[in-house]
């Protein structure tokens, strides 16, 4: 079962290498951080501040090309924890109705999320959520 989140904070160290988010629990008080890229942080601090660049970056690029191929986003899940690493699916509707779940970082797939307005909504497996909180 997954649970719905939101983005709550982004952390952005200019000192360290790995920059941090934290999705809480929509109905509820879990947290969930998140190490993520700078590449990645950037985006989503960008979006998330409503600055949008003259020219598309790598999530805008995303959005775009599953757009002009008649995609529509409807989610994305964090559904697994491996090893110290996080997986997630970007789920895609095709024009037929079929939804396709494509493999993804959760930082990639998160900031696809900020792209848009509203934001897509991001779901954490319980499964996860329980190893983690």
């Amino acid at each position: 079962m997954a649970v719905k989140m939101e983005l709550v904070r982004i952390i952005i160290s200019e000192l360290g290498e790995q920059q941090m988010i934290y999705l809480r629990e929509v109905d509820g008080t879990r947290t969930f951080p998140i190490l993520i890229g700078i590449f990645e942080a950037t985006s989503i601090d960008r979006r998330v501040k409503g600055e949008v660049p003259m020219r598309p970056l790598t999530h805008d690029l995303l959005k775009n090309a599953i757009e002009k191929m008649g995609g529509t986003v409807q989610d994305v899940v964090i559904n697994n924890l491996s090893e110290h690493t996080y997986y997630a699916v970007i789920r895609i509707e095709k024009d037929d109705g079929e939804i396709v779940e494509l493999d993804s970082r959760p930082s990639d797939a998160i900031a696809l999320a900020v792209h848009y307005s509203p934001h897509l909504p991001i779901y954490v497996e319980e499964s996860v959520l329980d190893e983690v909180t």
